[in-house]
């Protein structure tokens, strides 16, 4: 009997020992969760050049008031137009015609308003010595009156006839060059359809089309170098005075526009060129969109750290464009940011951290 007694107290004992092994293996132990991350690092500052055009800041299109058709057109592409010189000629038959009928009804006009006032002073001095009624007199006036008015309706259609013969000839409003025409001569036109587009010479602009990533942190007025590509030796400067709102659906590039600054007569019109970055771009890091967290209404980013625990980092933007946003305050290159999962994360939490290569 006193085999069992020692095992009651062996299991006694052992009590204690087995509580403290199931308190410690009760514990959860802690999940590390896999996250994707990114060693951010700035952008190169090397000059980037981009091929562009050489084109009209300002430019007109040309055309007729009126239906007729051409019977000349003094220009063709390339040529120079000075301002008030003819440009393009309508047959002004017709509109002679309208002029000639237009002077006959006012002459008509002016005879019967001769005859009408002739006729209200008979029935003014007849009403004076009583000889006819007052009646008489008021319809005599009324037939003045009437005729006089008959005479400035006749003058307006004399005057509207002249003025759309002179519509007949295209002129230019500036000194340009042609750079495209519409009619032919022999065609009829309609009233708006261009018949030649003039563009001033004096105002051009270098047109480039540059990647939207590097559009976004490009300010208005920085000042760009533009070559020649026919003659690289020739440069001009361009300041940066529009930049497209939006960017191309199909490229992703948004159209810029510099305006050349004292330019050699060698930048033509359709030129190509190269436009290169002649100021420094501000440092800023790329990352995508899926990294930025909103944390209260300020921009954050989670930062993992050496020991592999992620910290939330607030983070200034420098402008955002299609799947990603730049930084410019608040990272240091060499940090290592997570790009995905954010919204699931919490302060000191263990990731395991897995590769993600960012797109240059």
């Amino acid at each position: 009997m006193r085999a069992p007694g020692i095992s009651i107290a062996a299991f006694a004992l052992a009590l204690p020992l087995l509580a403290s092994c199931s308190e410690e293996t009760g514990e959860a132990p802690q999940i590390i969760r896999p996250v994707l991350s990114t060693v951010v690092a700035e952008r190169d500052e090397t000059p980037f050049g981009f091929a562009g055009s050489i084109e009209p800041r300002v430019s007109a299109e040309l055309s007729f008031r009126l239906l007729g058709r051409v019977i000349a057109r003094d220009v063709d592409v390339g040529d120079l137009v000075k301002k008030g010189a003819t440009i393009a000629t309508l047959d002004s038959s017709a509109l002679q015609l309208q002029v000639q009928a237009a002077r006959a009804d006012l002459s008509s006009a002016e005879a019967q308003f001769a005859n009408a006032a002739a006729s209200e002073e008979r029935q003014r001095a007849l009403l004076q010595s009583k000889n006819t009624p007052q009646s008489v007199y008021d319809t005599a006036v009324q037939a003045r009156d009437a005729a006089q008015a008959s005479v400035e309706q006749a003058k307006a259609a004399l005057a509207k006839a002249q003025e759309q013969s002179g519509y007949t000839q295209l002129f230019s409003d500036f000194d340009g060059i042609v750079t495209e025409t519409g009619a032919e001569v022999g065609q009829v036109v309609s009233p708006g359809q261009m018949v030649v587009t003039v563009a001033r010479s004096d105002a051009r602009d270098a047109v480039v089309d540059i990647p939207d990533q590097i559009a976004v942190a490009i300010p208005l007025g920085s000042v760009f170098g533009v070559a020649l590509q026919s003659a690289p030796s020739i440069i001009a400067q361009g300041k940066l005075r529009e930049v497209s709102p939006q960017a191309d659906a199909a490229t992703r590039t948004r159209r810029m526009k510099l305006s050349l600054l004292d330019p050699s007569p060698s930048f033509r019109l359709g030129s190509t060129v190269t436009v290169t970055r002649q100021e420094e771009v501000r440092p800023q890091i790329i990352l995508p969109q899926s990294a930025l967290l909103d944390d209260g209404g300020r921009t954050a980013v989670w930062v993992v750290d050496t020991g592999g625990t992620v910290g939330l980092r607030p983070v200034t933007l420098g402008g955002r464009g299609p799947g990603f946003f730049s930084v410019v305050g608040g990272l240091e290159p060499g940090a290592r940011v997570v790009t995905a999962g954010v919204h699931s994360l919490t302060q000191g939490q263990k990731v395991k951290v897995d590769v993600e290569e960012l797109p240059q």
